[in-house]
């Protein structure tokens, strides 16, 4: 291990041996790549990647030399024992993705899942995370969100996700390709009706631009433009529904509903001031007076 933060690592315990490292990436400009992520991909035995050729781009850029294998969308079974086994023989593992944070939207999660049913100790190097710095810029509502990774291109499970998100109060984030975008805006709109929406292009990179409209305008706009790069969408959530205003009227209304189904007086005044806010006194006064 080198001296540096190789040095720090050994003094805090992070002895590189039958671990798997989830070691966040930069989503655009490298400079965001983090000294201790460096580091790590310095001192692991291997390195498991999303796509080879991205991440030796990656490991040129910082003078890293390691040992590259796949782990994809469509090998990660066969890979994922193969990686076990490695990490369960003594061997450390840094589990990378093309642009972010692995196993978040994305197949590490399974080898991940394997590790820690293996009793693999799972250790976080984090790095930049695309839809969180997409909700900082969107200029929407932050203390609550969701993310919903990508919709999917099966016609039945689209439809269902769709559905399951039409009442959805908080911000959602949503991750699509630029050959899916004006598809996805459609269906957004079809489903949620106009909302405010950021459309956030090439994060991080030189030509990141961040487009503040609402679901109606971005379909009309992107239907005629060519699009390219990767997208955020950060989507306001359900408006609130006002809360009922009660006036002394409307809760004596109330209240009489709670006598008709057989209530008594002073039960249904006392029921109706609960869900009024109404003094149950002034309720009270109204029923026994007629």
């Amino acid at each position: 291990m080198s001296r540096g933060l190789g040095d720090v690592y050994k003094r805090q315990g992070y002895v590189m041996t039958g671990k798997l490292y989830v070691v966040g990436t930069p989503i655009g400009n490298l400079s965001d790549f983090s000294p201790r992520a460096a580091e790590c991909l310095r001192n692991c035995d291997f390195i498991a990647a999303e796509d080879t050729r991205v991440t030796l781009k990656l490991l040129n850029r910082f003078d890293i030399k390691k040992p590259l294998i796949s782990y994809f969308e469509h090998n990660r079974r066969e890979r994922g024992e193969i990686i076990l086994a490695r990490i369960l023989g003594g061997e450390s593992c840094a589990l990378v993705t093309d642009a972010g944070m692995p196993a978040i939207s994305d197949p590490g999660q399974d080898l991940v899942d394997i590790c820690i049913a293996s009793g693999v100790n799972v250790v976080s190097v984090p790095g930049p995370t695309a839809f969180a710095t997409a909700v900082a810029l969107s200029g929407l509502p932050s203390g609550r969100f969701t993310f919903e990774g990508f919709l999917s291109v099966n016609k039945q499970s689209r439809a269902e996700h769709l559905d399951s998100i039409k009442d959805e109060k908080r911000t959602m984030v949503f991750y699509e390709a630029p050959h899916k975008l004006l598809r996805t805006l459609k269906d957004l709109y079809a489903c949620l009706g106009d909302r405010r929406t950021a459309i956030i292009k090439e994060l991080t990179k030189i030509h990141e631009n961040v487009e503040r409209t609402t679901l109606k305008k971005a379909c009309e706009k992107h239907e005629n433009i060519p699009i390219k790069g990767e997208f955020v969408l950060v989507i306001e959530g359900a408006p609130q529904a006002a809360p009922e205003i009660y006036t002394v009227e409307s809760a004596v209304a109330k209240a009489r509903e709670f006598t008709d189904g057989g209530m008594s007086k002073n039960e249904a005044a006392k029921n109706a001031a609960k869900l009024t806010g109404i003094k149950k006194s002034d309720i009270y006064k109204i029923l026994t007076e007629e």
